[in-house]
Formats: C-alpha cells, sequence, structure tokens
C-alpha cells in the first residue's frame, strides 16, 4: 500500500557523512549524561515503600507534597493514578526510616491534609489506604540486572537474525543504528531526569524491535535492488531502497504514533513515561534505520556480487 510514489530517487548517499556526524554528535552526548547525571531509577530499582491510596474527593497533590517535605519524606513522588481521587506516593529506601513503619508515617502525614484543600467533612477528607508494597534493594538490583541481561539477549538475537537472513555488515550496521536509538532514549531520560521504571524498560526493549524492523524492510528492497538492477551504483542502490519505503515508512510509523501519542495524552501517569520513551524511539528509529544503518553498510562494502550466487559450470571428464 502506498500514499504516493517518489519517480525520482532522492540522492540520500550524498549526504551520508552529514547524517552519521549528527548521529555520533547526539550518541556522544547522550552518554554524556548517562555519565555525569545518571539514569533516575524508579523504586523497582532502587527499593522503597509504594503506597496507594483513596479519597473520596480529588486531592490537592501540591498541598500533599508539601506537607509529606514537611514531615521529613524527601524525593517522595505522588501521583494521580487511574482518577483524580486515587493517588500513588512512591517513597525511597532511606537508612533511617524502620521500613515497617513507612507506610503508618506517610497515612499519618496525608491526614493532616484535607481534600481539595477545603475543610470538609474529616470523613470525606481522610484517605484510604488500599495497597502498600515494600521493594528491598536487593530485589531491586535483581531486576536491574536481569533488565541489561534481557537487552544484551534481544541484541544478541537481533544481530544472529540479521546475520542469517542478510549479511554480517548488515547485521553490524543494523545493531550499531538500534543501539544509537537505545542510548539516545536513555540519554534523554538522564537529560531531564525522567523516572526510569519498568515500563519504560519495556519500551526500550520494543523500540529496539521496532528499529529492527524498518532495517530489514530497507535492507530487503536493498538487496532485491542488487539483483535486479545491474547497472546501479552501491549509494544509486541505498538511495532507491530508501526512496521507494518512504511511503511504507510514513504509514507504518505515522499510524504507530497515533496510538503513542493518545497513551501520552490520555493514559495518565501510569503510561506517561512508557509512551515518552516509545515517542523518542520512534522519531530517532527512523533516522537510525534510514540514514544511519544504510551508510554503514556502505561503508562496510556491500556490493551486487555479494548476493549474486556465480554458477559454476561442471566440466565433463574426458575420455
Amino acid at each position: 500500500m502506498e500514499f504516493f510514489r517518489i519517480r525520482k530517487d532522492i540522492p540520500f548517499m550524498r549526504h551520508a557523512l552529514v547524517f552519521n556526524v549528527i548521529s555520533l554528535v547526539t550518541f556522544l552526548l547522550a552518554v554524556f549524561f548517562l555519565v555525569n547525571k545518571g539514569l533516575h531509577f524508579s523504586i523497582e530499582f532502587t527499593g522503597g515503600t509504594l503506597l496507594e491510596v483513596n479519597y473520596a474527593q480529588a486531592p490537592d497533590l501540591d498541598k500533599l507534597r508539601k506537607q509529606m517535605e514537611a514531615d521529613g519524606f524527601t524525593d517522595t513522588q505522588i501521583q494521580n493514578f487511574g482518577s483524580s481521587r486515587d493517588v500513588l506516593i512512591r517513597v525511597p529506601l532511606s537508612k533511617d526510616a524502620e521500613t515497617s513503619k513507612v507506610g503508618e508515617r506517610v497515612m499519618a502525614s496525608l491526614m493532616k491534609v484535607g481534600a481539595g484543600g477545603t475543610a470538609g467533612n474529616q470523613a470525606d477528607a481522610a484517605p484510604t489506604l488500599k495497597r502498600v508494597e515494600f521493594v528491598g534493594p536487593q530485589v531491586g538490583k535483581e531486576l536491574a540486572s536481569d533488565g541489561a541481561l534481557a537487552l544484551l539477549l534481544v541484541v544478541c538475537g537481533i544481530v544472529l537474525y540479521l546475520a542469517m537472513r542478510f549479511e554480517w555488515r548488515f547485521a553490524v550496521s543494523a545493531i550499531i543504528a538500534n543501539l544509537h536509538d537505545v542510548v539516545i532514549i536513555l540519554g534523554f531520560f538522564a537529560l531531564f531526569q525522567w523516572e526510569f521504571s519498568l515500563p519504560v524498560l519495556a519500551a526500550v526493549l520494543a523500540v529496539l524491535g521496532y528499529s529492527v524492523n524498518e532495517s530489514v524492510v530497507v535492507f530487503d528492497r536493498v538487496r532485491e535492488t542488487f539483483k535486479k538492477k545491474r547497472g546501479m551504483t552501491t549509494p544509486e542502490v541505498l538511495d532507491h531502497a530508501i526512496t521507494s519505503t518512504i511511503s511504507r515508512t510514513i504509514i507504518t510509523h505515522g499510524c504507530t504514533q497515533m496510538m503513542v501519542t493518545s497513551m501520552l495524552i490520555f493514559g495518565g501517569p501510569a503510561l506517561h513515561y512508557f509512551a515518552l520513551a516509545l515517542t523518542i524511539g520512534i522519531l530517532f528509529g527512523i533516522y537510525s534505520s534510514v540514514l544511519v544503518a544504510s551508510p554503514l553498510v556502505m561503508w562496510m562494502g556491500v556490493s551486487r556480487e555479494q548476493f549474486i550466487q556465480v554458477k559454476v559450470e561442471k566440466q565433463e571428464a574426458v575420455v
């Protein structure tokens, strides 16, 4: 399916060096922010206490934050969860605080603030504890190591798949482009100190698979063009492959981004950073799969001879 067809190939490879310099600068900036600022891990990774409370009326979150800060809770995250009357509270692990009494202290602090900041019925203003969970530091370390292992296995699987389907040059260039996307996503989260949680990790893994899909589409067209058109140079083949798949790229990424944008706007705090990571990954995934992976393949020396099997004529035995 195509919305439009471009008759003349766009000379992307003519500006391949510019595209890769932009990618390198962006990548180095992301690494710089990761090293200097680091990721702001959620309590799933660092350990802490999570409470979900319910109010009869929508509470004023700013007043809740100020009250908890006044009561000695630092770096506490308070946000709506599901509805304006449900509040999710994350309290980081503290060496001084007794973990068994953190929930009681939080509820005592919340009781000091009326719902919506009004002096209404005390029964209506009082929060109701729905659940409380404690995540120990050891569990957080296991989750972090399991997440890193999952990321490594996905990368190895992608390299193996592309090497079997195409050729090692395509596998190397695709994985460099995809890791470029992952590092940039992490760089954004480090720069703005957005919370890095398990849903965000899931989004990063999803971006890896999503980006490699775009690379496979372009590489398939490259292989097809090499076999069908003999008079084209390698840059011309890459330009033709990218140009001929632009319509498909716009349709696929446009529809996906519409769904992700819906989650970003209407999904609430629970899906906000998940959708944000997907948005960054989709935007940079288009760029890297097309304008990073393809130049790398060209510079690695891909050629038509690698896709054409030379027929060897059998010599008849002389009696």
